[in-house]
């Protein structure tokens, strides 16, 4: 169970990773400023580069983005009411997007397909 839940978890942030590069590549950004210094968020690069090189996001900012990710892995994304219905199930009786109106079979085919993606 534990491994089919890790597996879960590492999947979904490599599909939020993709997504993240393809919508930034095509210079989508966010609105405003970055930090008090007035930098907006198109003033950093993309990829690699924004976390390495002479334009990169600066050290207290990539601090700032581990420990955010840190305090979800710990506190949001887990299991915290028990009542899972399978590994993975981050819904904590908040979050139904019409999950419960699914036959089973609709919901083993749907799981199936984040699985093999």
């Amino acid at each position: 169970q534990r491994l089919r839940y890790v597996e879960l978890k590492h999947g979904r942030i490599a599909q939020l990773a993709f997504l993240g590069q393809i919508v930034t590549r095509a210079g989508i950004h966010l609105p405003g400023n970055i930090d008090l210094a007035c930098n907006s968020f198109d003033s950093f690069p993309d990829g690699l580069a924004a976390i390495s090189g002479p334009d990169a996001i600066p050290q207290a900012g990539l601090g700032q983005i581990v420990l955010f990710v840190g305090l979800l892995e710990l506190f949001v994304m887990k299991d915290v009411t028990g009542e899972a219905e399978f590994p993975g199930d981050f819904r904590n009786g908040a979050l139904d997007f019409g999950w419960d109106t699914f036959s089973e079979e609709t919901k083993l085919r749907k799981r199936a397909i984040e699985l093999n993606n």
